[in-house]
């Protein structure tokens, strides 16, 4: 028992282990196919947004992250190769201790093959039972004959079993081979549609080096709009903290309203859970805009990846996406203001509690201020700019109290 169990183990072990690996190549397959179809969206956004006379960094912002998302399929097949090199040892050694199982199993029933030659006649079978010195140990004997029949038959099972799993294994090895080989022809495609990439990548940064000028003064314009922008946001949040605050003094007595810190916004018992809900799905919340899209602006001042005179300074973030879509809500929430601001067109601000999300460069606006909103409700259509080849980006701004934040690690 102790042999079958060990014999069980050792056949059982390498098995889950192929299992685990066969399933990690399905993981980064799935995140290959992933990116790929990113990959094919900026494509699309590509395509939109042609060269216009106006300068701007959106066509720039697209290739390159066009090119960390082409440089990560790459990298994905490459993991890829690696986990089926493995799989292929792993089924190696696999066939090599069952091709070791069998010739064991081939030389035990060969042994006892002969044995039962030398005691082949049914007399001497019948010898042995009739020279048995007791009826009980005759049946025993009895017993023995036909358990030893039915092991040989199984033995001769196991043999044949143990072919037709050496022979499955040397299948799937072939087809892992394949596979591995067809992996290697799609990351050499792959290789040469980054380098055609990484081609127009420079052709593009040259071509806004030479405009230095009208680039710097179209950034600073941009910068003076996000600035005015945040004006009006931070006004309206020291609006409602002060409208809050009144309503917490009037009613005072009875503890409704509460503020989170000193000098925030006072809360009543529904937007203090609404605010506690809303943290909880920090990195569950669904991006801002319906259908597929790409982020081309991060949150932060940072400078640009590749023109190294140009820094950018970002409230937000900015999601480009296909003309026509919508920008929706993220949570639950009320809307306390809708305004207009040169450069971002219509904005709706959210609140959430004490969290407030903000959309800004909407063409048009399907709520207005008072109204609730539901996760992923339509709020408005996003801008699609003709002077821009027809950009539809969404700047998206998250805040808590009058502290911003990025909101990408908040997004799914």
């Amino acid at each position: 028992m102790r042999y079958l169990w060990m014999v069980i183990l050792t056949l059982a072990l390498p098995a889950m282990a192929y299992g685990q690996k066969s399933a990690e190549v399905r993981r980064l397959e799935q995140q290959r196919k992933e990116t790929l179809a990113d990959i094919e969206q900026m494509d699309k956004l590509l395509q939109e947004t042609t060269q216009s006379a106006k300068t701007s960094l959106n066509h720039l912002n697209l290739l390159s992250r066009k090119i960390l998302s082409r440089k990560k399929v790459i990298s994905l097949l490459n993991q890829e190769v690696n986990a089926i090199e493995k799989d292929i040892l792993d089924i190696q050694g696999q066939l090599r201790s069952l091709q070791a199982e069998l010739e064991e199993k081939k030389q035990g029933y060969a042994q006892s093959v002969r044995g039962l030659y030398k005691r082949r006649t049914s007399q001497d079978k019948l010898l042995f039972i009739l020279s048995a010195e007791s009826f009980a140990q005759s049946m025993r004997r009895m017993r023995y004959l036909r358990e030893y029949a039915d092991w040989q038959r199984r033995k001769a099972d196991e043999i044949i079993q143990k072919r037709e799993e050496i022979a499955r294994k040397r299948a799937e090895m072939e087809k892992t081979r394949a596979e591995k080989r067809a992996l290697l022809g799609t990351q050499r495609e792959e290789n040469k549609k980054l380098e055609g990439e990484e081609a127009s990548r420079k052709a593009e940064v040259q071509r806004l080096n030479k405009k230095q000028k009208e680039l710097r003064a179209s950034l600073q314009k941009k910068r003076k709009q996000a600035e005015a922008l945040n004006r009006q946001i931070e006004r309206q949040i020291a609006e409602e903290i002060a409208r809050a605050e009144r309503e917490r003094k009037a009613k005072e007595k009875t503890g409704e309203r509460k503020a989170e810190s000193k000098g925030g916004y006072a809360m009543n018992e529904a937007e203090r859970k609404l605010s506690g809900d809303f943290a909880s799905n920090r990195g569950r919340l669904p991006y801002p805009v319906a259908g597929r899209h790409t982020v081309v602006g991060l949150f932060g001042e940072r400078p640009h990846e590749e023109l190294k005179y140009v820094r950018t300074n970002n409230s937000g973030i900015d999601i480009q996406t296909s003309a026509g879509a919508d920008a929706r809500a993220v949570f639950n929430g009320v809307v306390t203001r809708v305004f207009v601001v040169p450069g971002y067109n219509n904005s709706v601000i959210v609140r959430h509690g004490n969290y407030l999300t903000v959309y800004c460069n909407l063409s048009q606006v399907y709520v207005k201020a008072g109204d609730s909103v539901s996760t992923r409700q339509a709020i408005g259509r996003v801008f699609s700019d003709p002077e821009e080849g027809n950009a539809t980006v969404l700047h998206f701004q998250l805040w808590k109290e009058k502290t911003k934040l990025d909101p990408l690690p908040w997004l799914e």
